[in-house]
C-alpha cells in the first residue's frame, strides 16, 4: 500500500482507471479498476441507482456495505455505486492496493479478481451493488492454495455488454479492450 495515500481525482465524464498487480493470493486483474464520480443517478439514492445499472444490463442488485475484509470475486465483475455515506476502501489487496475515498455518487467498477476491502466508513454508508447479466459471483478471500483455480476463473469471465453508468458505448468497452496501459499502483 502506498503509505496511507488516498485517491480521490475530480468528477470526469470517464472514469479514472487503476491497475494492481497479483500478489499470489489475490489475483486482480489485467483489465483497470474504473471509478466514476458525482454521478447524479447514484447520488439520487438507492432505487435511482438501481434503475440505472439495471437500465444498463447489470443484476443481482444487492444493497449493503462493504465487506471489512479483503476477498474479490472471481467469477464476476462488479459494480459498486455509493448511494450514501462515505468509506475508505482498500482496492487491490492487502499488499499491492491502495486506498480510495469513495462517497456518495461514486461508482467503483471492480473486474474479476480485484481485492477490495472497507478498511472505515461512516453509519450512513450504502452501496448497491451489481454484476453483469448472466455472472453469478462467488467469495474468494485470497487463499493462496486456491489461486491458480481463481486466476482461471478470472480468465473465462467475459467482458459486460454495457458499462453500468453510461450504457453499451460506455467507457469499459474501450478502456477493458484498449491496449492503452492505465496506471499500476
Amino acid at each position: 500500500m502506498a503509505d496511507g495515500a488516498y485517491f480521490r481525482p475530480m468528477a470526469a465524464d470517464r472514469p479514472q482507471a487503476y491497475r494492481f498487480d497479483d500478489d499470489g493470493a489475490i489475483p486482480n486483474s489485467e483489465l483497470p479498476v474504473l471509478i466514476y464520480h458525482a454521478i447524479e443517478d447514484v447520488a439520487g439514492g438507492a432505487p435511482s441507482c438501481e434503475a440505472l445499472f439495471d437500465r444498463n444490463g447489470w443484476w443481482r442488485l444487492w444493497r449493503d456495505g462493504i465487506y471489512p475484509f479483503h476477498h474479490f470475486h472471481s467469477t464476476a465483475h462488479e459494480a459498486l455505486g455509493v448511494v450514501s455515506g462515505q468509506a475508505t476502501v482498500v482496492l487491490g489487496g492487502p499488499v499491492n492496493g491502495d486506498r480510495f475515498e469513495l462517497e456518495t455518487g461514486d461508482v467503483a467498477i471492480l473486474p474479476a479478481g480485484t481485492g477490495h476491502c472497507n478498511v472505515g466508513s461512516s453509519g450512513d454508508f450504502l452501496v448497491v451493488g451489481a454484476y453483469p447479466c448472466g455472472q453469478d459471483w462467488d467469495l474468494r478471500r485470497g487463499d493462496p492454495a486456491e489461486h491458480d483455480e481463481a486466476v482461471a476463473n478470472v480468465k473465462r469471465v467475459p467482458l459486460p455488454e454495457a458499462d453500468p453508468v453510461r450504457g453499451p458505448q460506455g467507457p469499459p468497452l474501450d478502456l477493458w479492450t484498449s491496449r492503452t496501459p492505465s496506471p499500476r499502483r
